[in-house]
């Protein structure tokens, strides 16, 4: 994980870094250096007292913070808890994964899907293999699998004698990530990750249908199942009941393991809500090849043979179709407003594939290791086994995400990578995505930008904020081991004591009561953000 990259989107190490000027230099021997202290200008303002006592609250009781706070600009540090201590950072680990990603992918980055052929045509007919060819991309919609069947037509193709091939070989065939929680299998946020792979809306959960359940018509009809995309890759199995109005919505939708047999079981009122969910798929390629054969059929072209998966297009093959993703600069705004677990490991088996020609997550974070290391951060003090965060493995420090925060302001690409950070209280969920709903009402509101995290037992917050005095200031967030079903309220009252402070003074600002996070992101309670 730590070697550097040694490509095209290679790093100088640390001592050539152009953000290593001296007060960075200062700020990393405060936070690392044994018995730092806060600065001693925040010494006369209240800040640390402020923090402290915000952290004091009964709901971190036995648990463990670390707080790292210092100014943008001048890289002075004014406030630190336990910065050297190493912590799950739940998604945060995305800050390093996205930053990686644009130094070594390129802003302009964009994944290609490309249609192949084999063989040749005689009048309408393929003579040949069909190859759906796929490097990554996670946008990819029934919609888009539909207009590479268009072209394909177009060209006068009706027929293909040979199989479709879907070539996923661009990554490895390694699906899902070091110590993800087995029963999170079916969960969307934990889809298995492919080269090939459909997502069903534009919120671009890749890997993922959505299971709509609505009650029937009068009690004891059976609920009406629908899947979007309309496909027969997975089966539904309806083990649920409509009930008379006013009766339980109780549904559970989920997959079972090792199968693409979804189970809807419980019961839904007439007149009710009935349910919607958000459900994986047991292999994305085959997904992939089998929304791709259904669009070729209902733009007349029929694939006698068989589907196959897992082999490599022939470098003699011919291109007949392609479709380009967004790029990176634009696809980071639903990968982090949203915290899309499945962007982040795609990202980091791309970088593999950039740096190392290997598409898996050993190389990928070998690259993320040679950014992070590049920019001054200590990797041999850090683990990172993913690229999202939704291992369990993964420890920062609050001090190593603060560095990152201040290393990439001087990056040239650190405009767009700071637009595609949550926004305090912006109601748009592709503006204040997984923080829409925090620190309304305060300085902070459309003020603070950070990424979030959330695991059972951890949180995180990290990002930028502006004090009543117009000083930029960063933070870096990360509460482990509480009991406690939410301390977000903690974080946002740290926040938000920044925003309305000065130079001079500060306060706490209230810890609001409430608040649950139910061990995951906002985002990931669909369909909306809570």
């Amino acid at each position: 994980m730590s070697r550097p990259v040694s490509d095209s989107g290679s790093r100088p190490n640390s001592l050539g870094r152009l953000w290593t000027w001296p007060l960075a230099v200062a700020l990393v021997a405060a936070v690392l250096g044994p018995g730092a202290q806060a600065g001693a200008d925040s010494d006369r303002t209240g800040l640390p007292e402020a923090v402290d006592t915000i952290l004091g609250d009964p709901r971190m009781e036995g648990g463990v913070a670390g707080v790292v706070i210092a100014d943008a600009a001048s890289g002075e540090l004014l406030y630190q808890h336990l910065p050297t201590t190493r912590l799950m950072p739940a998604s945060n680990t995305k800050l390093a994964t996205s930053a990686a990603a644009m130094e070594i992918l390129g802003p302009d980055h964009r994944f290609g899907t490309d249609v192949l052929a084999t063989g040749r045509q005689s009048g309408s007919r393929l003579k040949g293999d069909l190859y759906l060819r796929g490097t990554g991309d996670p946008t990819l919609l029934a919609a888009d699998y539909d207009g590479l069947a268009e072209r394909i037509a177009a060209a006068g193709i009706t027929r293909v004698d040979g199989r479709l091939v879907a070539d996923d070989t661009r990554f490895d065939d390694r699906r899902l990530g070091r110590s993800w929680a087995a029963d999170d299998e079916s969960s969307y946020y934990s889809a298995q990750i492919s080269a090939l792979g459909v997502a069903p809306d534009t919120d671009y959960d890749t890997g993922t249908v959505i299971v709509t359940v609505r009650p029937g018509a009068t009690a004891g009809d059976e609920p009406v199942v629908t899947v979007t995309p309309d496909t027969d890759y997975v089966d539904i199995e309806v083990d649920a009941d409509t009930v008379a109005a006013g009766g339980a919505n109780d549904l559970t939708v989920e997959r079972e393991h090792g199968t693409n047999t979804v189970v809807v079981s419980g019961t839904t009122p007439v007149g009710g809500a009935g349910a919607k969910e958000w459900v994986t798929v047991w292999e994305p390629t085959g997904y992939a090849a089998a929304v791709f054969r259904d669009a070729l059929a209902k733009h007349g072209v029929k694939v006698a043979g068989p589907t196959r998966a897992g082999l490599a297009t022939p470098a003699t093959a011919r291109r007949l179709a392609s479709h380009d993703s967004m790029p990176l600069k634009d696809l980071l705004v639903p990968f982090m407003k949203l915290s899309n677990n499945m962007h982040a490991e795609i990202l980091t088996k791309a970088m593999g594939h950039k740096v190392s020609g290997e598409g898996s997550w050993d190389a990928g974070l070998a690259a993320i290791g040679g950014y992070l290391k590049g920019v001054g951060l200590d990797t041999g003090k850090l683990r990172q086994v993913d690229g999202s965060g939704l291992s369990r493995m993964d420890n920062f420090t609050a001090g190593q995400l603060v560095q990152l925060l201040l290393a990439v302001r001087s990056e040239p690409w650190y405009a767009d990578w700071h637009r595609s950070l949550p926004v305090a209280c912006a109601p748009d969920r592709f503006v204040g995505g997984t923080l829409r709903s925090r620190m309304c009402g305060t300085p902070a509101a459309l003020n603070a930008r950070a990424k979030t995290g959330s695991l059972t037992g951890a949180s995180a917050l990290s990002g930028y904020v502006t004090d009543a005095a117009g000083r930029e200031l960063v933070y870096g967030i990360v509460l482990n081991n509480y009991l406690a079903s939410s301390v977000k309220p903690l974080e946002d009252a740290i926040v938000v004591t920044l925003a309305r402070s000065t130079a001079e003074t500060a306060g706490p600002a209230a810890v609001r009561a409430g608040g649950t996070d139910a061990g995951i992101e906002c985002s990931w309670r669909k369909p909306d953000l809570c």
